[in-house]
């Protein structure tokens, strides 16, 4: 397939009478652009995340909304409430005095902090969330109809000035509360619809494949547009992060569709961390030397500090222990001793020098047969393709998950922005 030209990308572009660049920044990746041309394009941030429950009045963002207009001066902000791990939205849509309650919690909170709006972000309406196990979807089911019951309360109690968006599911499997009933009623209360357009493949998933590939972005925005949602209002998202799956066979010839180590607890839906996100984070992107590293004497180790446990293993999240939570997937080998999974930092030194671009899904992909790691992630390239490809002819949006997981250059931030200078681009 040929790759479209950047003047191409340039000229669909245009089309669109008023674009956006929306971009998360969460808690766990801090960093942020400290020179303008690195953050330039971007008009919207969204602080992540504040907790779905009766708190959520007096949230408190990890950077005062203050600074983040500073270095912002442009941009709009906002607060995004609830994440991968939250389930409090269930409780705050029960009966209708919840919503109410809640709504008022959303707008005390909006006005507390003088921001911008809020971004709903329930994953997911009607079952399939991190505690699907637990919760299956047959007891979730009146969450369907409360969604849009919730998002108009939110609507009346912030008004039509401030900015209401929802974080909506890529894969169609997860859409359960996104209906061709329910959708009229979810759309006329939100300004934007910000599809998750990436994790395409997850830990649910058996076989390996892009994870947000051009095909598979494709799908995800036409899923939606078949039930009404107003391209206008949708924003596409793009991911600052590689995704890894380990795979329990050889994919010598057979690298796409190859079977994956079991990733998630059948019982529980417990990540077994034999996958993972791998952020474009300094300490993730590029080679360590080893001589620089010390002898850690405060339990702390890995890249981030350039620490060696002194006996143990290091763990994913960078503290020492001997247990399988701190040996298994996602250990740091050079950190430590005792590492049991493959080392997941060597695999992606290998898979970024030689990645394979798939022309046809468009998608970047590599298999390390060294480690039996398969790699999936998003590109310069892939990214001039999706503005060509699907943002200009759909007349989209698009924001971004996260800022501080593009640390290492702003490579994708500030590709981003380049396609948002062009005529017609800026609001």
């Amino acid at each position: 397939m040929r790759v479209p030209s950047l003047t191409l990308a340039v000229s669909l572009f245009t089309a669109i009478a008023s674009a956006r660049f929306m971009i998360y920044a969460d808690e766990w990746h801090k960093t942020r652009p400290t020179k303008p041309e690195d953050r330039a394009g971007i008009d919207h941030v969204i602080l992540a995340f504040a907790k779905a429950n009766s708190s959520i009045a007096s949230y408190q963002p990890y950077v005062p909304v203050s600074t983040i207009r500073q270095e912002f001066p442009e941009a709009k902000v906002m607060v995004a409430v609830g994440g991968w791990n939250d389930p409090g939205f269930s409780d705050q849509v029960v009966n209708k005095d919840a919503i109410k309650a809640f709504a008022r919690g959303v707008g005390a909170m909006i006005k507390n902090l003088q921001i911008d709006g809020v971004d709903i972000d329930w994953e997911y309406p009607g079952g399939n969330g991190a505690d699907y196990k637990n919760i299956t979807n047959d007891k979730r089911t009146g969450e369907i109809p409360a969604f849009p019951e919730l998002l108009a309360a939110i609507r009346k109690e912030i008004g039509e000035e401030k900015i209401l968006s929802i974080a909506v599911p890529g894969k169609k499997g997860d859409m359960i509360a996104y209906t061709a009933d329910n959708g009229p009623k979810i759309w006329p209360s939100v300004n934007y619809i910000n599809i998750m357009a990436y994790d395409l493949m997850n830990r649910r998933d058996t076989l390996t494949n892009h994870h947000t590939s051009i095909a598979g972005v494709r799908e995800a925005i036409q899923n939606y547009i078949n039930i009404g949602a107003p391209p206008e209002k949708i924003n596409l998202g793009f991911a600052y992060y590689a995704k890894y799956f380990q795979t329990d066979e050889n994919c010598t010839g057979k690298e796409l569709g190859c079977k994956i180590v079991l990733a998630e607890d059948p019982k529980t839906g417990d990540d077994l961390h034999t996958s993972g996100a791998w952020t474009f984070e300094p300490n993730n992107m590029n080679p360590f030397d080893p001589s620089k590293i010390k002898d850690s004497y405060d339990g702390e180790c890995g890249a981030a500090n350039m620490k060696r446990c002194a006996g143990g293993c290091c763990s994913e999240a960078g503290y020492c222990g001997t247990t399988a939570a701190y040996c298994g997937g996602g250990c740091q080998h050079s950190f430590g001793t005792g590492c049991t999974g493959p080392d997941v930092h060597a695999s992606w030194q290998r898979a970024a020098v030689n990645g394979k671009l798939d022309g046809e899904a468009g998608g970047k992909y590599f298999y390390d047969r060294q480690a039996n790691l398969f790699w999936t992630w998003e590109t310069s390239e892939i990214i001039d393709r999706k503005f060509a490809e699907l943002v200009g002819p759909y007349g989209l949006g698009v924001f971004a998950w996260s800022l501080g997981e593009d640390s290492n250059d702003w490579s994708h931030i500030k590709k981003m922005g380049e396609m948002m200078k062009y005529e017609g681009c800026d609001e």
